[in-house]
């Protein structure tokens, strides 16, 4: 009798060890758990920066565009779809996307300044207006002055009169290669050309340093080839 009742009271004690071990071993489980999951999203918690695509599909005025991303002047335009107008820009010569902006002063800005070394270009819709090859034709010859300058190895510049829309601007043109530019005269600021080309719905505008022309020939094939892998339907 004696012996049966040490038993009841020695019962309790083994279930309360048990059922501890079970806890210990559930925790264990649970925290070997936890580190697997852990150790697995790791990386896509910032080891590894997300990034968008190299090159983005625009249609601008129904005209379809592969652009890269990183040649986008301003954020909001960093989207793939339709859109009224896109701003690039491009290193010189090598027409590849600008590098991050490193951050000057002011102070700096005003005792080291930067020589332009960058193309602009920017594609919009342009609804139906004058096609550059019409204002060529059409409109320009209306204010320019008569004589034809030769500058150098098949370029000439033809200046637009006083008193006219173009007032401090001259117009270069080349036949090989082709070479249409307005540009601004220098004076307190550099001189800057701009030449135009269109493709269906869309007109492109490249901007750049009046002293590039120069190198007339350079900027005239930078000009045609930024224009084939703008519209190339593979980028």
């Amino acid at each position: 009798m004696t012996m049966f009742s040490a038993q009841q009271r020695s019962t309790p004690r083994w279930h309360a060890h048990g059922h501890a071990v079970q806890m210990a071993i559930g925790a264990l489980l649970a925290s070997v758990a936890i580190a697997v999951v852990a150790y697995l999203l790791w990386p896509t918690w910032g080891v590894v920066p997300a990034s968008g695509p190299d090159r983005l599909p625009v249609s601008v005025g129904d005209t379809l565009f592969n652009v890269p991303t990183s040649a986008v002047r301003m954020k909001i335009q960093r989207h793939s779809g339709p859109q009224e107008r896109v701003d690039l820009s491009f290193d010189f010569p090598s027409l590849q996307p600008p590098a991050a902006p490193k951050h000057v002063s002011a102070e700096q800005v005003d005792e080291l300044p930067q020589p332009i070394d960058r193309i602009f270009v920017s594609i919009a819709a342009h609804h139906d207006a004058t096609a550059p090859e019409a204002r060529l034709r059409t409109i320009y010859p209306r204010y320019l002055a008569p004589e034809a300058i030769p500058v150098q190895d098949g370029l000439t510049m033809r200046s637009f009169r006083a008193g006219t829309p173009y007032d401090a601007e001259d117009l270069f043109l080349a036949e090989q290669p082709l070479l249409a530019a307005r540009c601004t005269r220098d004076g307190r600021t550099p001189g800057m050309c701009l030449a135009e080309r269109r493709i269906d719905g869309a007109d492109l505008t490249f901007r750049f340093p009046r002293s590039w022309l120069s190198s007339w020939r350079d900027v005239a094939a930078a000009i045609e080839r930024l224009t084939a892998q703008l519209h190339s339907a593979k980028g």
